[in-house]
């Protein structure tokens, strides 16, 4: 058999991203050569992307957050990137934004782009509470998602810590869309902590190949993380599945 090839993943970071560093890490636990990169290098040198497999949206608090969650990134980002990631999408690739990477992704319109010209159509807006949130939400897995992303796995159990995470849609025909098309992959189980519509957690694409969710993944990578892990006998860190999915997604074609 062939050597497997060595999948790439960019990492973009910026001003107020703070989760950068730890989504690098669990990309190459996960087998990925992982770099971080300036979004203003990479409006620089645009071409640069075509060099990566993957492309991850950390997150943070991009920007301060002062003008909306993650909406100056999703500006920049669709102000000159728009045709290289476009292509990014068209070649195949994927794309991962959690948390405030997520919420870069709806602004941008690129998810979930049920349009297909990058028109936001979704958002995440405050949460019901009005309070901050940190804490463990269990999920389950529509059964019916084909997203690259969640292959193989049927719930999970991550952290969350974000205060806009409320996950509404412009009109009911979009939201019908989604769950009519299994779009809507990751559902809070039990506990809807933000009042998002649906309990929706995390979308993807209609290609299955782009997945936003608001829980982290990267920050349960290890057993330890887990705040119950001796309890509860907790043997690894279960978020390295997701980001797994992504790597193996190419390392096995």
């Amino acid at each position: 058999m062939g050597e497997k090839m060595t999948v790439k993943t960019c990492i973009i970071t910026g001003f107020g991203i703070n989760s950068d560093k730890d989504l690098a890490d669990a990309f190459r636990l996960s087998g990925s050569e992982a770099e971080l990169l300036h979004i203003n290098d990479l409006i620089a040198n645009p071409e640069h992307l075509k060099d990566f497999h993957i492309l991850g949206f950390p997150g943070g608090f991009s920007f301060g957050d002062h003008l909306g969650s993650g909406l100056v990134f999703a500006h920049m980002f669709k102000k000159s990137l728009k045709a290289e990631v476009q292509r990014f999408v068209d070649d195949g690739k994927l794309i991962i934004g959690i948390c405030n990477g997520f919420q870069v992704l709806v602004k941008m319109g690129v998810l979930p782009n049920i349009g297909g010209d990058w028109n936001p159509e979704v958002t995440l807006v405050h949460n019901e509470s009005g309070k901050f949130i940190d804490n463990w939400v269990k999920m389950d897995v529509n059964p019916g998602s084909s997203c690259v992303w969640l292959k193989g796995i049927e719930s999970i159990e991550l952290p969350i810590r974000h205060g806009e995470g409320r996950f509404i849609t412009d009109s009911p025909d979009v939201l019908s869309y989604i769950t009519e098309n299994n779009l809507d992959v990751l559902k809070y189980s039990g506990w809807n902590p933000n009042g998002s519509v649906e309990d929706i957690a995390g979308i993807t694409d209609k290609t299955g190949r782009i997945l936003g969710l608001m829980p982290h993944p990267e920050a349960f990578i290890h057993p330890e993380n887990h705040p119950l892990w001796t309890r509860k006998n907790i043997d690894r860190g279960f978020g390295l599945d997701i980001i797994k999915n992504g790597v193996d997604y190419f390392r096995n074609k």
